[in-house]
Parts: structure tokens; sequence; C-alpha cells
């Protein structure tokens, strides 16, 4: 008897252990895998744990070209554009290391246009298919994932116009001061820079000049001068010369420029006094 209530006693423990609730494991992301991609326009954005998620064959292919540390806790998205479009895919307010990779092609195949850690540009054609792939790059040295924060924002150039004047004038020490307007939008700032050549018998006098201008990428039209200092022994005179100017503007990601060529007249100095 003394054996047989132990026995049950210890049963007993055995079932109550066995009726004990498991643990919540958390699930992966459904889009843990390519074949459950999340079709996304330009525009999307995402949060999601991806804690769970995990990494295979697919992704390691993309990642041949890419060279990321690694993949891990990954998750996919599909981008089908209607129109041709550039596109930043950000994920760097993720509170883990995430990295993009972009490829086209078939899955398993898949070729890279485009992958880095944080943001990636990405330059996307209408009718074609863009698998996207954000990870977990491990550059922190571990932990899988976290909440990732991933956007497909839409970005454009700046647009530059550049005019120089018709008439420019000498300063008295052989250099030309050049001048004109610009017209910037969408950058954070202007260069504009140029060559000045005037013909002088056989041979020719010739000067660089460059400007910056900082916050006037506002598309409202501004002036600009410069001073084409002349270079060698000669200075330039009263007359014709040829300007090849460029304008150059950059915003956070993509940058333009412009380019003119005009015949300028360069006039005496102003008399002093």
């Amino acid at each position: 008897m003394k054996l047989s209530r132990m026995f049950g006693v210890a049963t007993a423990a055995v079932i109550v252990v066995g009726l004990t609730a498991a643990p919540a494991w958390a699930a992966p992301p459904v889009n843990d895998t390519v074949d459950n991609a999340i079709s996304v326009d330009v525009g999307f954005n995402d949060s999601v744990d991806t804690t769970e998620a995990t990494t295979d064959a697919v992704d390691a292919q993309l990642n041949e070209t890419c060279g990321a540390p690694a993949t891990d806790a990954s998750v996919w998205y599909l981008l089908e554009p209607s129109a041709d479009v550039t596109v930043i895919i950000d994920v760097s307010a993720s509170n883990y290391p995430a990295g993009v990779a972009v490829g086209v092609g078939t899955p398993g195949s898949l070729t890279t246009v485009a992958c880095g850690p944080g943001t990636v540009l990405l330059e996307a054609f209408a009718g074609e298919t863009y698998y996207v792939l954000a990870f977990d790059d491990q550059s922190d040295g571990g932990g899988n994932g976290g909440q990732l924060e991933i956007a497909f924002i839409e970005t454009q150039a700046p647009t530059v116009t550049l005019a120089v004047s018709r008439n420019a004038r000498l300063d008295g020490s052989g250099n030309a001061v050049l001048h004109g307007t610009y017209t910037c939008e969408g950058g954070n700032s202007i260069q504009i820079s140029g060559d000045l050549v005037q013909l002088q018998g056989f041979g020719s006098v010739r000067a660089q000049f460059a400007l910056v201008d900082r916050k006037t990428c506002d598309g409202t039209r501004h002036k600009w001068q410069t001073v084409a200092r002349a270079f060698g022994p000669d200075d330039f005179r009263p007359g014709r010369a040829l300007v090849t100017s460029f304008g150059f503007a950059c915003g956070e990601f993509l940058c333009a420029d412009g380019f003119g060529e005009r015949t300028v007249q360069l006039r005496s100095p102003l008399p002093v006094g």
C-alpha cells in the first residue's frame, strides 16, 4: 500500500506536467520566403517583427554578388512598377542593422541590381519585376532581426538651368568678370564651373572658374558672378571670348548637371573715380 500510494503521487505529478500549457512561439512573418513575397507599390511602408524570420538558399544566391556579411531574418517584397520610377528603399529606421538587396530574374538565379546597408537607390523600369530582400546583416555581431521599418519612397534628380550673360567685363588685372543666372530645384547646393578661352593672334588666353552656392536650389532664378583668372603670361583683352559652363547640383541621393556654351563680349574695365 505504501509503495502504491507513492507511485500514485508520482503518476499524478507526471499528469500535471503533461497538462502544463506549452509556451507560445512566434511564427515567422508571412513573407519569410520569396514564394510569399508581399506585392508593393511606391509609397508603401511596413513595420514587421523579423525575430522569427529565417534565411535560405534563395537569399544566399542573391547575396553572392552583393556581399553582405549575412542575410539573416530576411523577408521579401515584390515591386512591379507601371511606369519608370526612381525609388529609395529605406530600412535605416529599423532597430537592428538592416540591409536591402534587389534582384531581377527567377528566384534562385536572380541578378542583383541594387544592394546595401540602410538605404538603396533603385532605378525601376515599367514592366520589370523586382524582388526586394530585407535582412539582418549581423554587423552588430548577434541577434536575429528585430523590428523592421521599410519604406519605398519615390525620388527625383534635381533640375538645373544655367545661363551666362552675353556681356562680361575685364577687372583691370587681365582677368574677366563673368555673370549670369541659374535656376536649381531639388538640390542641396549648386556648383558652377567652366572655362573661358580668347584667341589672340596665333595663340590663346585661357582661364577656369568655379563657385558654389548653398541652400539656393529653391526653384527660383538666382544671379551668379565669378572671376575667370587668366593663367599664363598673357591677359584677357577687350573682344570676344568663348565660355563653356557647367552647373552641377546634388540632392540627398541623386545629382544632375547642366551645360552651355556661348560667345561673350569682354569689355574694358570701368573707369575709376
